[in-house]
């Protein structure tokens, strides 16, 4: 989006002359601000003011809806398919290009662990984010109604796998959250929760340094965080979080933040990989060996010329991402006119992470801070960098009333299945003389437009 954005003022009066077409072939018609993710699952930011509408901020380009499935640069073609394609079932269709910019970001990597296909839920896309917050309240609402111990436990048991900034910030939100909504609840105490942070290596958040991670240690296990170091997840069937230390958490609730891989689509193109599967790049965000290709963000290896290490490649993280758009536009378009191309360069300034409201730590120029600075310094850096106008203002409105106001402690977990009610609803009653009729004069062999029968999965439906 950001490289888009910028390409298309470099080139307003090409776009505006047709001499210039720039498209953007996205599966989603928004662009997520991932840093905020955190607030909008504690309810502090609306969901839909944490998503950038490209069609609107990308207004001068051609927006198409769909999934690239194979990209031959060889030949300037990618094959895409879109919604029309599979509803028509006419396939894939084919896009010619003469420039590539390929930026698909990355998705979670998961790992072979038993059951964490079929229980845990991940934190990288806002329907989680909101899934997971409905999650928490319904198991909330679950513990407070059964009058089963063991039952009880499991909903009050929440393990976050992952000690970088999705799983450490998520955790930090989603826990100030519950221990307000408790208050609600005349038979569940702050103290009846139970957080567990599971990390493999020994130390959290290492992008705040090692001091400002044992201060974001000691800052959890204050609030009766149960923070896991050099330790892994070794299976979550049936329900229950078994720990490499031996440790068994019987719980309805998995999150898994424990790194990134690449996106798939990488490897149905002909373009050069390195070894954990990222797009081969130069410093001046070309694909290494290959014309009219560029790359930039979590898919791309970039090597860090500010660094006296050699080899080392800059850090797949947003301060990164969203420096090199800027460069690799103005190449691209000096490249089109003949000119001289630059080099990306950028220093790693520092990091900064909430642990909750009013809650951070930070590490920025070498400076350290800790507490209510730091965390204000993280809504300061993130509302700063949040695209356009428009979701500043909002997003910092919405700051406004969240401190005026009480937090909502709602869980709309229907939103996940908004046609069970009416499901429900058009259902013939149930014949006593033999099995229900199909509505309708629908033969009885013919399915039904709608999820399959069966219980429903989702990361609310508990």
């Amino acid at each position: 989006m950001y490289t888009a954005l910028r390409l298309q003022r470099q080139f307003k009066a090409e776009l505006r002359d047709g001499a210039v077409e720039i498209v953007v072939v996205t599966p989603e018609p928004y662009m997520t601000y991932q840093p905020f993710l955190p607030e909008a699952a504690a309810g502090s930011i609306s969901p839909r003011h944490v998503v950038v509408p490209l069609r609107r901020v990308l207004d001068k380009c051609r927006v198409l809806i769909g999934e690239v499935r194979t990209v031959e640069h060889a030949k300037k073609t990618a094959t895409v398919s879109t919604l029309a394609t599979e509803e028509e079932g006419t396939g894939n269709i084919k896009i010619e290009y003469d420039e590539l910019v390929i930026a698909p970001g990355s998705i979670s990597r998961a790992l072979p662990i038993p059951g964490l296909a079929d229980y845990a839920i991940g934190f990288k896309a806002v329907e989680e984010a909101i899934g997971l917050r409905n999650h928490v309240i319904e198991q909330m609402d679950i513990a407070s109604s059964t009058r089963d111990p063991a039952l009880r436990d499991a909903a009050l048991t929440f393990v976050f796998v992952g000690g970088g900034y999705a799983g450490v910030e998520a955790l930090g939100e989603l826990e100030d959250m519950a221990r307000y909504t408790a208050r609600y609840y005349h038979n569940i105490k702050p103290e009846d929760l139970k957080w567990v942070l599971v990390e493999a290596s020994n130390r959290i958040l290492p992008e705040v340094g090692e001091e400002m991670g044992k201060y974001a240690i000691r800052e959890l296990r204050a609030r009766n965080i149960d923070v896991r170091l050099e330790t892994r997840l070794e299976s979550c069937e049936d329900r229950v979080a078994v720990l490499s230390d031996g440790s068994r958490f019987p719980t309805r609730t998995v999150v898994w933040t424990a790194g990134v891989k690449p996106a798939p689509v990488l490897a149905d193109t002909d373009l050069p990989l390195n070894e954990r599967g990222r797009l081969k790049c130069t410093a001046r965000l070309t694909v290494e060996g290959v014309e009219h290709a560029w790359a930039a963000g979590d898919a791309a290896a970039v090597p860090d010329v500010t660094s006296d290490e050699p080899g080392r490649e800059c850090a797949p993280n947003a301060q990164h991402a969203v420096r090199q758009t800027k460069v690799l536009a103005e190449n691209i378009a000096a490249s089109l006119r003949g000119q001289p191309l630059k080099e990306y360069a950028h220093k790693y300034v520092g990091s900064v992470a909430s642990l909750g409201l009013h809650k951070g730590v930070a590490h920025v120029y070498g400076r350290k801070l800790k507490g209510y600075p730091a965390w204000l310094m993280h809504r300061a850096y993130h509302l700063s960098r949040m695209p356009t106008f428009n979701r500043k203002a909002r997003v910092l409105a919405e700051w406004t009333l969240s401190g005026l106001f009480k937090r909502e402690i709602v869980s709309l977990g229907s939103l996940e299945h908004p046609r069970a009610e009416f499901e429900l609803a058009a259902a013939p009653p149930p014949n006593k003389n033999g099995p229900p009729k199909p509505p309708g004069d629908a033969p009885k062999d013919t399915p039904k437009d709608g999820p399959p029968d069966g219980p429903k999965k989702g990361p609310a439906s508990g």
